[in-house]
């Protein structure tokens, strides 16, 4: 029998496949949820394009890392960045950095979720910044050769970014940048469509 759908080309193939063979459909992209004092904003996911990213991401959600941490920094025309500060400032804990995963063709555009780092590409832990414009200066290879990892994009709440954005700073020691009025992510959680 196989000899003869070889021989019959490759539409009697693909009709007389068994029906475990046709391709599944893609899994949906995980999405998180943060709820902050400001509102909700909800992030989908691209495991295909940053796999350690996300997995990293999504362990960090999972651990509860982002419960009762602040948007540190706020930069309008740039970004906001949160996921690594306490309330009262204290920097929390994480596990061992990841490997920068720039050159997956994402972009840094309005919207997008990255992950922050310093000046060592692969440095990143928990951090994350959403961009609130597009941002070509941080895609791979700027804007030092390595670029910025995205991961995700915003699907609901880019108003609440947006507020965010807008709100005013002020520096607290050596950090600048600092929102005035804490913004708090109450919560980080998976959720379905």
């Amino acid at each position: 029998m196989k000899w003869l759908m070889l021989a019959l080309g490759s539409a009697a193939l693909i009709a007389n496949a068994p029906a475990f063979a046709q391709s599944a459909p893609q899994a949906a992209h995980p999405s998180v949820l943060f709820k902050t004092s400001q509102g909700d904003i909800r992030v989908e996911l691209y495991p295909e394009k940053a796999p350690k990213t996300v997995a990293n991401f999504l362990d960090y959600v999972k651990a509860g890392q982002y419960t009762g941490t602040i948007f540190h920094r706020v930069i309008p025309g740039f970004m906001i960045q949160g996921g690594g500060y306490t309330t009262s400032y204290a920097e929390k804990p994480t596990r061992a950095p990841i490997q920068l995963e720039s050159r997956s063709g994402l972009k840094n555009a309005t919207g997008t979720i990255s992950m922050a780092r310093t000046g060592d590409p692969d440095s990143a832990t928990a951090q994350f910044f959403i961009n609130t414009v597009d941002n070509a200066g941080l895609d791979y290879p700027n804007p030092d050769g390595n670029g910025y990892a995205v991961f995700g994009k915003v699907t609901s709440g880019m108003d609440v970014v947006k507020k965010i954005e807008g709100t005013p700073t002020t520096s607290r020691g050596e950090m600048a940048n600092v929102p005035q009025k804490q913004i708090v992510i109450e919560s980080a959680t998976i959720v379905g469509k």
